[in-house]
């Protein structure tokens, strides 16, 4: 396997400051007999397939002014979907329209390690009655842009029973003058 160098990139704007907002929801609903459980499975795979995720997902990334990449989606057999889309802060730019060469769509993609992912998964017990949906969502992003902004959106699209969410900050970013900061915006509470 012959391995191919690639010329350096130079990184404008560089931030190792990340964001990210991961959620975990969860609806629950009590299903008398086996065709209530069918029929609450039926309507979350209708209500929650990879297009309606990848709609939920864009609109997210539009909500925090990101700009998508790349956007991958499944569905799942029996049930179940995921999406992920690959996200950047800065406009991504047309380099075969403007007459240079494009190295990989996946360099930019990494180099940006910003992402939206979303994981469902729909069950029922065979005995109890009881149906459970559970999505996990996460936004994580790098620079300015925040996973917050999206977060009544997401609420509301899911219009879930139980939303357990985390907010985590990593790394650091400088200013011009060197100085380390470690939170880009202020937070007292998520609920701000």
């Amino acid at each position: 396997m012959e391995i191919k160098s690639i010329k350096k990139l130079k990184l404008y704007g560089f931030n190792n400051l990340t964001k990210t907002l991961s959620f975990n929801m969860y609806d629950i609903c009590y299903a008398k007999s086996p065709e209530h459980r069918q029929a609450y499975i039926e309507y979350i795979d209708e209500m929650f397939n990879a297009e309606r995720l990848t709609q939920i997902l864009t609109e997210v990334a539009h909500i925090i002014g990101a700009n998508i990449l790349n956007v991958a989606r499944q569905d799942y057999d029996p049930q179940g979907a995921s999406v992920t889309i690959l996200i950047s802060e800065e406009p991504v730019i047309d380099k075969k329209a403007a007459g240079k060469d494009l190295i990989s769509e996946a360099v930019v993609a990494h180099l940006d390690k910003s992402h939206i992912t979303v994981h469902t998964y729909p069950e029922t017990h065979p005995h109890n009655g009881i149906a459970t949906f559970r999505a996990d969502i996460d936004v994580a992003t790098c620079g300015v842009i925040s996973p917050l902004k999206a977060l009544n959106y997401l609420i509301d699209s899911f219009d879930s029973d139980i939303v357990v969410m985390d907010y985590r900050v990593r790394g650091f970013t400088r200013d011009v003058k060197g100085k380390k900061h470690y939170i880009d915006h202020k937070i007292n509470s998520i609920q701000d």
